[in-house]
């Protein structure tokens, strides 16, 4: 499979030739970042799709071109784009639809920061007091050998291409989904080791949660609880499990709520303990089950949280109230045996059409086809 830093490679010297393109790819931060940020474009990347950032790029460059300023020098004196304006045409994109303000706010300079750690220039540029927004034209301007380059144009080459990848592959996800649904010769085998293809720990981050919730919600639908105000007015209900929002949501940690028990589930790929405590600092150190998207056994799970937690906080009654509140760790061999479990109680049809179901919401899957060559 191509690597997606290969297509970056050919756009900027088939644009810049290869002299000065090999020089821009080896001085230019911004492409740096563009590279790092890009990875998911292959089905085999961790990487989620980085949309919210990228956009964030996209609709001030745009803005940027769109007013000449690329062929003129006159950015320093532009009163700047309006974040209404940014934050519109960031949800007309593909993928956009839901995205949220914090990548434009502060998230995208940030990571910028993370990544291109010896950059001295901030990306994005932010006047309190108008709200209005920049880009910052050092990192899309500089000297080549003499020549005084501008690389906006292949920087929304370089998204617009990466988008076109991610949609290629999700639509070929659907068809393939699609095909297993209606095949009538289809056999159950076929169907269940393509949802165990989904949960390998290299799917993309989005796939895993949405599987994950599929999986989950028809394992616990045959589970039954007694509950009730008093004693003799009992009542029986199946354990139910809803998906709170979108995969990149600024939800506080919360990913499925389980009805009537109250459970939170939060979907993570990390073993970092410190994004574990924040998660459970966000709802007041609510107790957590943690879906972890990681092969390693949950007894071995729980030895490295409990070592990271010692090495952190180093007073035992700070440990034990953070690991009191993971109340369940659910790996992948655990979603597996959850999936065949579900498979015995008929409900394989059903995951796989929650999974489409799931899949087309997650990425705005009828509005995309139509917004194809924005």
């Amino acid at each position: 499979m191509t690597d997606f830093k290969n297509e970056i490679d050919n756009i900027v010297i088939s644009t810049f030739g290869e002299t000065d393109g090999i020089l821009i790819l080896k001085s230019s931060d911004l492409i740096k970042y563009l590279i790092a940020k890009t990875k998911s474009a292959n089905s085999s990347s961790k990487a989620r799709g980085s949309f919210g950032n990228l956009y964030a790029i996209y609709v001030l460059i745009e803005d940027y071109l769109s007013k000449g300023f690329d062929k003129s020098n006159e950015y320093k004196n532009y009163a700047g784009a309006t974040f209404s304006a940014l934050f519109t045409r960031q949800r007309q994109l593909p993928f956009g639809a839901k995205l949220q303000n914090h990548a434009l706010n502060h998230r995208m300079n940030m990571e910028f920061k993370k990544i291109c750690n010896t950059c001295e220039y901030t990306p994005i540029l932010r006047d309190p007091k108008t709200n209005h927004y920049w880009f910052n034209e050092r990192l899309l301007k500089f000297d080549i050998n003499g020549k005084m380059i501008c690389i906006a144009d292949i920087v929304i080459n370089i998204i617009d291409k990466y988008v076109q990848t991610k949609m290629n592959t999700f639509n070929q996800f659907i068809l393939t989904c699609e095909q297993l649904k209606s095949m009538d010769n289809q056999t159950d085998d076929t169907i269940i080791d393509f949802i165990m293809q989904l949960i390998k720990p290299e799917m993309d981050a989005r796939i895993f949660e949405i599987v994950s919730f599929s999986i989950l919600k028809y394992y616990y639908r045959n589970i039954k609880i007694y509950w009730g105000y008093t004693k003799e007015n009992l009542v029986a209900d199946n354990l139910s499990l809803y998906k709170t929002g979108r995969t990149n949501a600024n939800d506080g940690g919360i990913d499925f709520v389980m009805k009537p028990l109250g459970r939170f589930f939060q979907v993570t790929e990390t073993l970092d303990i410190k994004k574990y405590f924040l998660d459970i600092d966000k709802i007041e150190k609510y107790p957590l089950s943690f879906v972890v998207k990681t092969e390693m056994q949950i007894e071995d799970i729980k030895k490295v949280f409990q070592e990271d937690a010692e090495k952190i906080y180093g007073i035992e009654t700070i440990v034990n109230t953070y690991m009191g509140c993971i109340e369940e760790i659910i790996n992948i061999p655990q979603l597996k045996e959850y999936l065949l479990s579900a498979i015995n109680n008929g409900f394989l049809k059903d995951i796989l059409n929650e999974i489409i179901q799931q899949s087309k919401v997650e990425f705005n899957y009828n509005e995309d086809i139509d917004e194809e060559d924005n």
